[in-house]
């Protein structure tokens, strides 16, 4: 909560705030803006809301007048469908805006999404923030942190409002720095939990009650170990040496492959541990790829070097390149593998899957060689797939994909690590022809 009383506006007046949407964060913030001295103008769609509020509110009947009677209007509702509901509808915040009206819209919406507002409301002269705003059972205690987006005279004209209702404002930078920052705080927060359930499903297979469990977890709480802690000194530059990475892999090697033969013997399944093990590595020092680019050939050929390792891309002439090698570059791999929701990881297994279909060795090796040098499969997720493809492929195809799970893991030193880092079968292949 701010120390100071609501800030004046140029016309001597406190700045007035309104609210749409009056769910737990929305109906929250009304009763932070109270406290706060700031008595906001509320609109829901269900009455009643608005009504259990009292005097620590001021009811409207349409999003349209709390605009009108707002200087800063702040969206509190479920999605993006909503939110445009709530600004472009009959009678929505846009049909009752000034030119200097201020919104700021507190759902997290995609980042497509949040382009597509901001357009609505500019073409009406009205500049929206976005704001994603975390600790939602504290809304209306000035609980809230709030992460803002948006330009640096928008952004100081809202924010008495903004600091009315929340304990902590940070300006995140432009137009989706605020929705960005809230992804990216949700995805730690989401992950952790999956981990967490993980971690309690390994203890409870071997043996372990949970609450001898919670008291080993809570006391390392804040430690140099807890995931923040380790992230912060990550980003602040912390070096690491490659001797200090390979030490951390190793012991992770050791520590998450004994946790899977912990749940594969108890039948319980761990894909965060599957899925971080052979890219632990990466993970400890920071080795994290950039941010494909946007040209459709530039970004077509990181992509190539992603999936099949540094300088595959290098076999496609820079000039001159012939229409099949265009669709392999522009389409395959800047618009196919580089979609989201499914991992590189998640393609080649079903790229793997499908090729053993066919019986294709060459392919096959590249496809697996590939993830072993990625670190996308350890050594032995790649013999449980020559364990489990037969069953699928049938007998013959079955043995192709086992001679060929033999013939990779032969080129990997005592450490597991490939010797050469690619087989020269990588170059000679097309991903087309795949």
């Amino acid at each position: 909560m701010s120390s100071t009383a609501p800030d004046q506006s140029a016309a001597g007046r406190a700045v007035r705030a309104g609210v749409i949407g009056l769910g737990m964060i929305g109906s929250g913030v009304a009763v932070s803006l109270a406290n706060s001295g700031l008595t906001p103008t509320v609109y829901d769609l269900r009455p009643e809301a608005a009504a259990a509020l009292g005097t620590r509110a001021v009811p409207a009947t349409s999003a349209a007048q709390v605009a009108r009677d707002s200087d800063v209007v702040l969206i509190s509702v479920f999605n993006a469908r909503q939110a445009r509901s709530a600004l472009a509808g009959a009678d929505g915040v846009l049909a009752g805006a000034r030119d200097d009206l201020t919104v700021v819209l507190l759902s997290t919406v995609t980042l497509r999404e949040l382009g597509e507002l901001a357009a609505l409301c500019a073409g009406a002269g009205v500049t929206l923030l976005d704001a994603g705003v975390s600790g939602g059972t504290g809304a209306a205690s000035n609980g809230l942190v709030v992460m803002v987006g948006g330009p640096d005279d928008a952004v100081a004209r809202a924010r008495p409002v903004l600091e009315g209702f929340g304990k902590l404002v940070v300006h995140c930078g432009q137009r989706g720095a605020g929705m960005a920052a809230k992804l990216a705080r949700n995805a730690l927060t989401y992950s952790g939990w999956a981990a967490a359930r993980e971690a309690a499903m390994i203890a409870e297979a071997g043996g372990v009650p949970l609450d001898r469990l919670f008291a080993v977890l809570e006391a390392g709480v804040g430690s140099d170990n807890d995931p923040v802690s380790w992230l912060r000194r990550q980003v602040e530059g912390r070096q690491i040496t490659p001797e200090h990475a390979d030490f951390i892999d190793a012991l992770a090697q050791k520590d998450l492959g004994a946790a899977q033969e912990l749940a594969g013997e108890a039948g319980i399944e761990v894909p965060i541990a599957d899925m971080a093990r052979p890219r632990m590595r990466r993970v400890f020092s920071g080795e994290l790829a950039d941010p494909l680019p946007e040209d459709p050939e530039e970004r077509g050929r990181v992509m190539l070097d992603r999936v099949y390792g540094p300088g595959y891309s290098s076999q496609f002439p820079d000039e001159g390149l012939e229409p099949w090698s265009v669709d392999t570059i522009e389409h395959v791999f800047a618009q196919i593998w580089s979609r989201p929701h499914l991992t590189v990881r998640d393609r080649r297994l079903m790229a793997i899957g499908a090729t053993a279909m066919l019986g294709n060795r060459s392919p096959l090796e590249t496809q697996m060689s590939s993830g072993l040098g990625n670190g996308e499969f350890t050594p032995a997720q790649l013999r449980e797939i020559a364990v489990f493809l037969p069953y699928y492929v049938g007998f013959i195809n079955g043995t192709a994909v086992k001679d060929v799970v033999i013939k990779v893991l032969a080129s990997l030193d005592e450490d597991g690590h490939q010797v050469p880092a690619r087989p020269s079968a990588l170059v000679a292949e097309r991903p087309l022809a795949e």
